[in-house]
């Protein structure tokens, strides 16, 4: 498998709706696997075909892992999708903000409102229907990766134009987060209850 160059803003074809696949033939089947094998290198979790100069309908997608009750990683719990010229036939009202991040936009990050949960219907790697209900994060990789496919960027979605921060600024402001509820945490635990004979 081959590694595969990321193209990243400005590159006009980050916005340009893709053409849809037609063949699912030996090269498409190379693509994909360099495809997957690009995101894994670039620890993403989802790579569309314009992001390595592709116009083409499909992205490969894979979740985050499962937590087991010590918030431990699950070895191989990770779920792994090929989608081909997909498209949301439904999403959900119910809509939450997230931060989401781009190997297209290195080093920022923003916050984003998506549907919370959605369905797709697409094609997976051999051109066979693929029918998928989907929701919480996974369910917002997958909306991220169809924007790119029509040429549109998380960045185009951001809650608020102040909402957006490079990936140090973000982490910083976490940590700030982190210590304040530490803090709070520490207080509640020293107060000195009532006297209530």
């Amino acid at each position: 498998m081959t590694e595969l160059q990321i193209v990243t803003l400005p590159d006009e074809g980050l916005r340009k709706k893709a053409r849809p696949v037609t063949k699912f033939d030996d090269d498409l089947q190379t693509l994909i696997d360099n495809m997957i094998e690009t995101m894994r290198t670039a620890n993403g979790v989802g790579l569309a075909a314009p992001q390595i100069g592709q116009s083409l309908q499909l992205a490969v997608i894979e979740t985050l892992p499962k937590e087991d009750e010590n918030g431990e990683d699950i070895p191989n719990s990770r779920e792994l999708f090929v989608i081909v010229n997909p498209r949301i036939v439904w999403e959900s009202r119910e809509v939450i903000d997230g931060i989401e991040g781009c190997l297209s936009i290195p080093g920022y990050v923003g916050e984003v409102e998506r549907a919370y949960a959605v369905r797709v219907r697409a094609q997976d790697r051999r051109g066979k229907p693929l029918k998928l209900r989907l929701k919480g994060w996974t369910a917002r990789i997958f909306q991220h990766e169809i924007d790119h496919l029509d040429g549109v960027l998380y960045i185009d979605k951001l809650t608020d134009r102040e909402k957006f921060w490079t990936d140090e600024e973000y982490y910083n402001m976490r940590q700030e987060e982190l210590e304040a509820e530490d803090a709070e945490e520490n207080v509640d635990e020293t107060a000195v209850p009532e006297n209530r004979d």
